[in-house]
């Protein structure tokens, strides 16, 4: 019998018999592509494959499509099929899902040979499906009805129990009835669930994420490791303290951070040419969370201030975001990503495939990587002009270029704000995150404060008064923006000046309108902590002619304040003082509370930061005073001669002679003697915000730039006028250009297609991953090398410094050159002749011998002192402490906390969905109260000092 079925198209006549059977939900979804595209229904041969290859996998081939332009749907489909055979025979034999996808390893390698044959029959995205993300049927066996029961919850507790899983199969140890049961927990009860169903038996106890803060607010962190042999296994969630504009745009939960293992017992470049075609193929087709897909998205290298925080793991840090879902978590909520590619979505964030060269591409959309504060400001109302960079000037007037045709600038980097914006900047502002307010470095200085304020309106004014400079990046319309802002009292209201050489992304008119349109704030000009000299500081101002005895007197110092730390109180808050963040100055406090040295968790606290400040001193790190760490700007005055600064610090600004030099300079002449000059007029820009230090405008080349080649976007500034420095010290002439840089082929983005582009990215990455470039940390150390040696040669060794000091220059150049690699695209590497074969022995290398320098002096003197362990004390209680609580402060916080339980217990009996809410209220309520009490404890205290000043 044969018959003509409509969803087959006219014409096409089969045998009943034959028609290949697809369950309901996959031709639902065959049904919505093709009413969609307006696509004839797949062909007898097509649904003969789906068939085939199993339900399961059907559904998911289809979802794939459902997020493509598709001309022919029938050779499309009968191409996955075909190019995902192992997978789909696994799916066949096993009815393995997409949970078994996610914990055992990624999908199967297809050949670029095979890919690009389909090219031509599909482009994403460009279909206009409706906005509905499809799930996994029920009647997928068990495996697959675990995996769709973790759609029911919320995603940081489906992650954590694949996390948990460590790798293993979901359904040995979890069943959907368990996960029913406890979705709706609190999410710390909800851990503890997990890690007795299932994390005890699959991951070691150190990896278990027992946190107390689960809903303090703070983002999640979500991690997957990629082995070398392909296994997926997810870490997390891990929660930090400070956010991105990718975080906030896309959601936590919508970003997986995504690290490739090496090969065990192999280098780095033997890894990256045996796994390069295997993790190309895994960023190709995406990695699998559950039911959700995650496609490359960004890659950032963290240098190395990201080597210091995981010194076995690499820098460079990729991530994936989510790009389709079939959990029923993400049915009807709204997804910014939803039916847009990859280079569609970054155009969200700014207009990236505008840059000059494939090497700025990644540089500049890493910009969405860095850590930040969300500047509450609408920017619809924000006036943001571009106004004309200050150029170089000759002494007839005319602009100077450089050796590669550009033109010189004073102002790299840097623009204005207005004052009412800049009054809504949150102030101590520092990587993104805000400092404790209550500084203890403060908290010792009320007592001048107070005397130069008596009265509270004064004392007022010198909290609310704005940042002085705001280091923020700037998303706009496409735009991408970095920089400085500083205040400008005579712009107008709700008005941004930014420069053309802040703008490192341009807007194309031509690409998406849905923009994340935000102003980011990085950091803020704060008060300058107390400084440390460091190794190649101390170098440089030793070669400069400041004596060995000054530095080694400061180690003595240093060291007496280590050893009595357990002792006396004043070294002890010496100490505290200068590793504060690590404990947010508890030790500082509890020392100024009057708790004795020798209480038992004070004592072993101290311990701890005298290991620190061991592990510190023989690295060179001496604590110096009368120097700061300043952010820079440019003079808006326009005053300044050209080897003259300003500097506002406490209190205001500053004159006499200076030092002025930026980490990372290598450079003789890196270190500036200048003059600290008063300018009349900048209080009518500023006003009386405080911490920086204004370069010049004025000079044939930027005086920021002559400092280790440095700009105005954020740097900061090390400013001596310690007067032994001053009186010893002989600046060097400045580093130069040699030459020209190499000329390299830029290719832009725009030259490759999608495919190729992701491509290239990817392989960026990899790159960078596993064949970092160690120019810069090469360059620096045999510098280091020569350096030692040339503190020790006396006059009479002329033409052995003379050969020092020229390979010392060659690898100062080599190591500018280094820093700029990875915008230029230049391939630096230090020549074996450059390279010493023996090292100090401060370096910690095999190859060593016992340097005389004034480095090794101080290693040496250093190493002499060692820090004990934490003795086990018995815990007692301070005498203090030990009497009874009298009345009626007792009946009064028994009342608080009386109070506190019953609101608690009102809260946690709130239906599901407000209970998390009601008790944050609660908690919340009651901090106010103890802060209450505190600041009125603090005014009792501020007025009895006023009346005992008066």
């Amino acid at each position: 019998m044969e018959f003509e079925d409509p969803n087959f198209g006219f014409g096409c006549a089969i045998k009943m018999a034959t028609v290949p059977y697809l369950s309901p939900s996959v031709e639902e979804l065959i049904a919505r592509i093709c009413n969609a595209q307006s696509l004839s229904p797949p062909d007898y041969k097509a649904r003969l494959r789906l068939m085939e290859v199993g339900e399961a996998a059907a559904l998911r081939i289809m979802t794939e499509l459902a997020y493509q332009k598709i001309r022919n749907l029938s050779a499309y489909i009968i191409f996955k099929c075909n190019n995902s055979e192992i997978a789909l025979a696994r799916n066949a034999e096993s009815i393995a899902t997409q949970e078994s996808a996610c914990c055992s390893g990624p999908p199967t390698p297809r050949s670029a040979v095979s890919r690009d044959a389909a090219a031509g029959e599909a482009t994403s995205p460009a279909c206009a499906i409706p906005q509905v993300l499809y799930r996994i049927p029920p009647s997928v066996p068990n495996s697959g009805n675990v995996m769709k029961a973790l759609g029911h919850m919320e995603f940081r507790k489906a992650f954590l129990i694949l996390s948990y899983c460590g790798g293993k199969k979901l359904e040995n140890f979890i069943s959907e009835a368990l996960l029913d049961r406890i979705k709706s927990f609190p999410m710390v009860l909800f851990e503890c669930e997990a890690w007795k169903a299932i994390g005890r038996e699959c991951i070691p106890e150190h990896e278990r994420r027992k946190n107390v803060d689960w809903d303090s607010g703070k983002p999640y962190v979500y991690h997957c490791h990629v082995s070398s042999n392909g296994e997926f296994t997810f870490k997390g969630p891990y929660i930090q303290t400070t956010g991105t504009h990718l975080q906030r745009v896309l959601g936590d939960d919508n970003i997986l951070l995504v690290k490739f293992a090496e090969e065990k017992d192999k280098n780095s470049t033997s890894s990256y040419e045996r796994l390069n075609p295997f993790f190309q193929k895994i960023a190709e087709d995406g990695i699998a969370v559950g039911l959700r897909d995650y496609k490359f998205f960004v890659f950032k290298d963290g240098g190395k201030e990201e080597k210091k925080k995981s010194p076995t793991s690499s820098p460079v840090k990729c991530y994936f975001v989510r790009t389709a879902s079939c959990w029923a978590m993400d049915e009807d909520k709204p997804y910014i990503l939803f039916n847009k590619s990859i280079s569609e979505a970054r155009t969200i964030f700014m207009h990236v495939h505008t840059v000059s060269s494939l090497n700025k591409y990644m540089l500049r959309f890493s910009l969405i990587l860095s850590k930040t504060i969300k500047f509450d400001v609408d920017l619809a109302s924000v006036n943001v002009q571009v106004i004309d960079d200050i150029p170089c000037r000759d002494e007839y007037g005319h602009a100077v270029y450089n050796e590669d045709g550009e033109r010189m600038i004073h102002t790299d980097g840097t623009g204005f704000i207005s004052e009412d914006l800049a009054m809504k900047c949150p102030k101590n502002i520092f990587k993104g995150q805000c400092s404790n307010p209550n500084n203890m470095e403060e908290v010792l200085d009320e007592f001048k404060r107070l005397d130069r304020a008596l009265n509270t309106r004064e004392y007022n004014s010198i909290i609310v008064e704005p940042p002085l400079l705001i280091q923020f990046r700037l998303f706009n319309n496409g735009y991408a923006v970095k920089g400085t802002l500083l205040i400008n009292k005579q712009l107008p209201f709700r008005t941004v000046h930014i420069r053309p050489s802040m703008i490192k992304v341009q807007t194309d008119p031509d690409a998406l309108a849905i923009q994340s349109n935000s102003l980011e704030i990085v950091g803020t000009s704060n008060r300058p902590k107390k400084t440390c000299l460091s190794r190649t500081l101390i170098a440089l101002l030793h070669y400069g002619g400041v004596p060995e005895e000054y530095f080694l007197e400061l180690v003595r110092s240093a060291i007496d304040d280590l050893r009595n730390a357990r002792f006396n109180k004043r070294s002890a808050l010496r100490v505290s003082l200068r590793y504060g963040e690590m404990d947010e100055f508890l030790v500082s406090r509890m020392i100024l509370c009057g708790v004795p040295l020798d209480e038992p968790y004070l004592l072993s606290r101290l311990f701890v930061l005298m290991k620190e400040e061991r592990k510190g001193l023989i690295q060179g790190k001496l604590p110096v005073d009368d120097c700061y760490y300043l952010m820079g700007t440019a003079d808006p005055t326009g005053t300044l001669k050209h080897n003259e600064v300003c500097i506002i610090l406490d209190n205001g600004q500053v004159s006499g002679d200076v030092l002025v030099y930026k980490h990372p300079g290598l450079h003789f002449g890196d270190i500036h003697r200048l003059t600290a000059t008063y300018i009349k007029d900048l209080e009518d820009v500023i006003g009386n915000a405080k911490y920086a230090i204004f370069f010049p405008v004025k000079g044939t080349r930027s005086l920021a730039d002559e400092i280790a080649n440095s700009d105005l976007d954020g740097d900061m500034y090390w400013v001596s006028r310690n007067p032994q420095l001053l009186a010893c010290f002989t600046p060097g002439k400045p580093w130069v250009r040699p030459a020209p840089a190499p000329m390299i082929s830029k290719t832009m983005p725009t030259e490759f297609s999608e495919t190729e582009l992701e491509r290239e990215l990817f392989q960026q990455f990899l790159i960078n991953r596993f064949m970092p470039s160690y120019a810069i940390s090469e360059a620096s150390i045999h510098w280091l090398v020569y350096m030692d040696r040339l503190l020790t040669l006396g006059d009479d060794c002329f033409e052995e410094k003379k050969q020092l000091e020229e390979k010392m220059i060659h690898l100062v150049n080599l190591y500018y050159d280094a820093l700029d690699a990875p915008k230029s695209g230049l391939k630096v590497e230090v020549p074996r002749d450059l390279k010493a074969d023996l090292f100090p022995h401060f370096m910690g290398r095999a190859n060593s011998y016992i340097s005389k320098s004034i480095l090794g002096l101080i290693h040496d003197q250093v190493d002499t002192v060692q820090t004990e362990d934490v003795p086990p004390n018995a815990v007692w209680l301070i005498p203090c402490l030990s009497e009874e609580a009298r009345e009626p402060y007792l009946s009064i916080w028994k009342k608080h906390y009386d109070d506190y339980r019953c609101d608690m217990t009102t809260a946690l009996l709130e239906p599901q969905e407000y209970k998390d809410k009601r008790a944050n209220e609660v908690i919340q309520k009651y901090k106010k109260l103890n802060l209450k009490i505190a600041q009125k404890k603090k005014k009792i205290y501020s007025m009895k000092l006023l009346q005992y000043i008066r």
